[in-house]
Order: structure tokens, then C-alpha cells, then sequence
């Protein structure tokens, strides 16, 4: 058997095959209350048909000020959960895990959605006031708000609160979202870490927020349920978030619970040159893993079963995360395994003549 199409075991969870889709933002709940729909019921199980192994939905709020856009998805009242278990209950019917990437948006928050509009939405149309590490703008967005010392408890619990309610919704395992440039990489990052309390300053201050939202999380999940963490390795900026930070952020996190880290970049500040092309994030995810003696899944560029098999087979890295190419063919789990010579039994027998 291939290594892409061999189970996995994270916690007390099983995989069926290291194929699994990336959190990808759908921008999709037209009525701006964080409630999955219909296009949500259709899209996600769409991919465990699939055959993938874990479908990780996109980022979902933990409190109506984290979403990135009034039309994101959240996870910080029941109404938004008990929506979220028609999800889930049809990705387990077809054999597969369901995730969910609990996120707060920080200063990337209450922008327009690409076919609505662009920059940040103002208080008029829907939007509102954004908060940060500090008070400086993301390129071309509004300025958010400093957030004090004494909210960042408050801050902590919503992600409590929303594993809480993640749980109940049918999810078998949580990824934190720390990439991108959203909020905790907001706090990790010197560049938009200026803070003198004690979550600024020194590495271990930066990283004073994940390793609380990680314990809180864990607290209230128990032992066995998976705890996953997307980090940005770097910020591609000599005075930025680094894959040696990210190394020993990510052994800090795995000793308060984590369990594995999904290793993506960038996305904090624009103007950085990113060196693009098939698998070039593996040597960060890569770097990670050696250096900071963690499991890591790898994304970006990675889009044919070949190259995903040569990644496992060849590198540390675990599970591989397909976004893009998914979007494109649902069923790239089930091309990767023709491609293999796999035959997995938990595909459709309605496309087998395919």
C-alpha cells in the first residue's frame, strides 16, 4: 500500500488515508449570521466522496468580530453548531473525518468578500471595529484596535467556548488557525508584535496566547481529541516569524496539548517576495518537524498522487493537505489513488465504471 493511502492515527482518531482537504474560506452565508447553509451541506461531503480522509472546513469564528468577512462562517452560538452536524454527519456517512479551523481574523477582519467588493467593509454596510497585537493597519484595510491586556482572557474562552461547541457539532478533531496573519499570528510575529505586557517581547511572550488558547482547548476537550495548529513558518521578512520560531512554538504547544501542526507561510504583511512553485512549503514543514520534533502535515502547490507519495515517502512530513486541486476535482483523492494503483473499497461503487 502507498503511504498517501494508509490510515493515520492522531489521539484516539483514526484516519483512513493521509489525504486530507485544507481549510478553504467559501464566503458563503448570505445571511451574515455565521450559519453554514445549503452550499456548505453540498460542498464539504462533496470531498469525502470523494475519498479523502479529513476534510478540515474553513475558518470559522470563534466570536462575530474574528470572522474575515460578514460572510464566514462561525462557531460561537448553538444555531451556528446544530448547523454545523448536518455537515458533519454526512462526511462520517462517507467514511471520512470532519475538522473544523477555529479562527479569529484580528486586523484582516470585516473585509468584503472578493465578487462584493474589496478592502474592509465599514460599520454601514455590516462591518465593525477590528482589534490586533497593535494598532497598525494591514495594507489597504482599516486600522484595528489595540486590544488590552485584561481581553485577552475573554479572547481565550471564545476559542474555549467554540472547541466546546465543535465537539457537540459531530467534528472529530480542531485545527487553532496561527497563519496567515490573523490574529495569533498577529501576537507570534515581532513585526506586529510591539506589545511591553507580557504577550510581547520575547518569543515566549508572543507566544503567551497560543500556548493559553492551546491548554484552554485541551482542557476542555479532554485527552484523545486531536488538536491541530496552521502555522505560517515564516513571514518571507528578515525582521519577521521564522521556521526556527515556528520549531520551537510548535514543541511549546505540542508539550500543552497539540498534536499536530499544519505547516503553511506568509500572509502577515504584503510587499515580501514568496518563492513559489510544486511543494514549496514542504522544506518549511520539513524544517519544523526536524527541528522541533513534532508531527506535520504539508500544503501548497502539491497536486498529483506522485508527488504527494514522493513527499511522504521521502521527507518527516505525515499527512498531506490539498486545497487548490481540490477545489478543482472533488475527487482528487480517488484520482491520486488511480494514478497510485490503489483500489480503496470506500469509494463510490455508483462511479466505479469511471
Amino acid at each position: 500500500m502507498s503511504k498517501l493511502f494508509s490510515p493515520i492515527t492522531l489521539g484516539n482518531v483514526e484516519i483512513r488515508n493521509r489525504v486530507w482537504i485544507a481549510p478553504m474560506c467559501q464566503y458563503s452565508c448570505e445571511n451574515r449570521d455565521g450559519v453554514p447553509g445549503d452550499w456548505h451541506v453540498v460542498h464539504y461531503p462533496s470531498f469525502a466522496s470523494g475519498g479523502a480522509g479529513l476534510i478540515v472546513v474553513e475558518a470559522t469564528a470563534v466570536s462575530p468580530i474574528g470572522r474575515i468577512s460578514p460572510w464566514c462562517t462561525g462557531i460561537w452560538n448553538e444555531e451556528q453548531a446544530d448547523a454545523w452536524k448536518r455537515v458533519t454527519q454526512l462526511i462520517h456517512q462517507r467514511g471520512a473525518k470532519a475538522g473544523v479551523q477555529l479562527a479569529h481574523a484580528g486586523r484582516k477582519a470585516s473585509i468584503y468578500r472578493e465578487w462584493s467588493g474589496s478592502g474592509s467593509v465599514p460599520e454601514s454596510d455590516g462591518g465593525w471595529q477590528t482589534v490586533s497585537s497593535t494598532a497598525d493597519a494591514f495594507t489597504g484595510y482599516a486600522a484595528p484596535r489595540a486590544l488590552e491586556t485584561g481581553e485577552l482572557p475573554e479572547i481565550i474562552d471564545e476559542f474555549r467556548l467554540a472547541a466546546k461547541l465543535a465537539v457537540g457539532a459531530g467534528f472529530d478533531l480542531i485545527e487553532l488557525h496561527a497563519a496567515h496573519g490573523y490574529l495569533i499570528h498577529q501576537f507570534l510575529s515581532p513585526i506586529t508584535n510591539q506589545r511591553t505586557d507580557e504577550f510581547g517581547g520575547s518569543l515566549e511572550n508572543r507566544a503567551r496566547l497560543l500556548l493559553e488558547i492551546v491548554a484552554a482547548v485541551r482542557g476542555e476537550v479532554g485527552t484523545g481529541y486531536p488538536i491541530l495548529v496552521r502555522f505560517s513558518a515564516t513571514d518571507y521578512r528578515e525582521d519577521g516569524w521564522n521556521e526556527h520560531d515556528t520549531a520551537q512554538v510548535a514543541a511549546w504547544c505540542a508539550a500543552a496539548g497539540a498534536d499536530l501542526f499544519d505547516i503553511s507561510s506568509g500572509g502577515l504583511v504584503t510587499g515580501v517576495t514568496i518563492p513559489t512553485g510544486p511543494g514549496y512549503q514542504v522544506p518549511l514543514a520539513q524544517s519544523v518537524a526536524t527541528v522541533g520534533g513534532v508531527r506535520v502535515s504539508a500544503v501548497g502547490q502539491i497536486t498529483t498522487g506522485s508527488q504527494a507519495e514522493q513527499i511522504l515517502q521521502s521527507t518527516g512530513v505525515e499527512a498531506i493537505s490539498i486545497g487548490r486541486a481540490a477545489l478543482r476535482n472533488p475527487f482528487w483523492a480517488a484520482a491520486a489513488a488511480r494514478e497510485l494503483g490503489e483500489h480503496p473499497d470506500y469509494l463510490p461503487k455508483q462511479y466505479g465504471r469511471s
